[in-house]
């Protein structure tokens, strides 16, 4: 397994660009009148999901950051979805390429999730562990899994 050096290595931000440039193409065939609205919407909450995982990445020292960015990734993937929606439903993409879009959105949010419950992978150890913004205050960082998700908390307790 080779180490991940970049965001561009991460294998779902690969997937939501790959993902995103598809939108971008089948998007361009949309009604003028569309142009402002769904397209437009369409095509940046898409790119908002490339966007996220790259911020999530630069900040993956930071836990509460990393979570937050990669939270709104996965948000943003469910917006995408909804646009993928209302495009099939007001005729302007085939049920074929919805289903695959959708299928490709539900993969890289899972991803998304996968990241989220194992920091330790995105080298957040250190971070989690030593933690101390000041000698009178400990932060201890605590995660609990509800639905495959996984929720980091800072309690900052004073000693």
């Amino acid at each position: 397994m080779s180490s991940i050096r970049h965001f561009r290595d991460l294998e779902v931000y690969q997937l939501a660009m790959d993902a995103s440039m598809k939108i971008f193409e089948l998007s361009k065939m949309f009604p003028l009148e569309e142009r402002y609205s769904l397209t437009d919407q369409m095509r940046r909450s898409s790119r908002s999901v490339c966007a996220n995982i790259a911020e999530a990445w630069r900040k993956r020292r930071y836990p509460n950051a990393f979570v937050s960015k990669l939270s709104d990734a996965e948000a943003e993937a469910a917006e995408t979805q909804v646009r993928i929606e209302f495009s099939l439903k007001s005729g302007y993409i085939p049920s074929e390429q919805t289903d695959e879009l959708d299928i490709r959105y539900e993969n890289i949010q899972g991803k998304i999730v996968n990241m989220l419950s194992h920091p330790k992978n995105g080298k957040l150890t250190d971070a989690i562990l030593h933690l101390s913004p000041s000698p009178r205050h400990r932060v201890c960082f605590y995660h609990s899994t509800l639905y495959n998700f996984t929720v980091y908390r800072a309690l900052i307790t004073g000693h």
